[in-house]
């Protein structure tokens, strides 16, 4: 069986940021440490931390009045200018590891909404970092999804917009959905923040998915970007195959295939995809 792995799959830039930053925090700091959220996720990373004293909070500004004079890691996803200042009242150290590729939309955000603009943001409405973007706009903040939500958007005609993405959605899903909204006549400022590498690896998997007879894709439940990755891959190829770890594979299923491909969302582990690989080829 001939198996093909995706050169671009695992952990991304910024996730292995935010990683290596909450690890450099627990060795060497005497604070209580905790991470706004789970720092990626994966279940396993997350455990791993909690072995070294390391506790997520939940996504709930609530749960910071417990808090005070310890280290809080801001996760990849980035957060609303709310919990920077609420960490700050309660005299917190601030480890701020947002990729850099979501603080460019938090900036954006806020200084076009600065200027009068709404703000519509392409993105999944409960999903951490659009959270965390909404909580950067001054005034008026619409979450698009679907085209439902494009056609629902009903503004007066000369309202200026700026349209900006989640980082890691659809590319083709934005050039449709921000279609949809360029048919209103707004005055537009469309910027797409989508990360170029969602963009490669999202190519790269449906380029794959598209050639062989069977699609393993690796990453956790809760992943924005691997759930994508599993649609895109689902569409090319009928025998796709999500999975967190490689035990929740059944690797006989895979002996009629002749062509095997596997990629893996941004919070995957280079030690599970290599698990992954290995045993496909056996």
């Amino acid at each position: 069986m001939e198996v093909i792995l995706a050169k671009k799959a695992g952990f991304c830039f910024g996730v292995q940021k935010a990683i290596d930053m909450v690890y450099d925090e627990a060795n060497s700091s005497n604070n209580n440490i905790y991470t706004y959220g789970p720092i990626i996720h994966n279940e396993e990373v997350v455990s791993d931390l909690e072995s070294k004293g390391v506790k997520a909070i939940n996504f709930d500004e609530n749960e910071l009045n417990d808090l005070s004079d310890c280290t809080v890691v801001i996760r990849s996803h980035g957060v609303g200018k709310n919990i920077y200042d609420s960490l700050e009242q309660r005299n917190c150290d601030v480890v701020d590891a947002t990729c850099p590729f979501v603080k460019k939309i938090h900036n954006i955000v806020k200084e076009e909404s600065e200027k009068g603009k709404t703000i519509i943001i392409v993105g999944s409405e409960y999903h951490p970092e659009v959270e965390g973007i909404k909580g950067w706009v001054n005034g008026d903040a619409f979450i698009v999804d679907n085209e439902d939500d494009a056609r629902g958007i009903d503004l007066n005609p000369e309202t200026p917009v700026c349209i900006v993405s989640q980082t890691t959605y659809n590319p083709e899903k934005f050039a449709k959905l921000v279609e949809i909204i360029g048919e209103k006549g707004y005055d537009s400022n469309v910027v797409n923040t989508i990360c170029n590498a969602t963009n490669e690896r999202q190519k790269e998997a449906k380029e794959i998915a598209g050639k062989v007879d069977a699609m393993i894709v690796i990453g956790g439940k809760n992943s924005s970007n691997t759930q994508k990755l599993y649609e895109i891959c689902k569409n090319e190829c009928e025998n796709t195959f999500y999975i967190q770890t490689a035990k929740d594979m059944d690797f006989e299923k895979l002996k009629d295939f002749e062509k095997v491909g596997i990629t893996a969302g941004a919070s995957t582990p280079k030690n599970i995809i290599e698990e992954v690989h290995t045993k496909c080829q056996r």
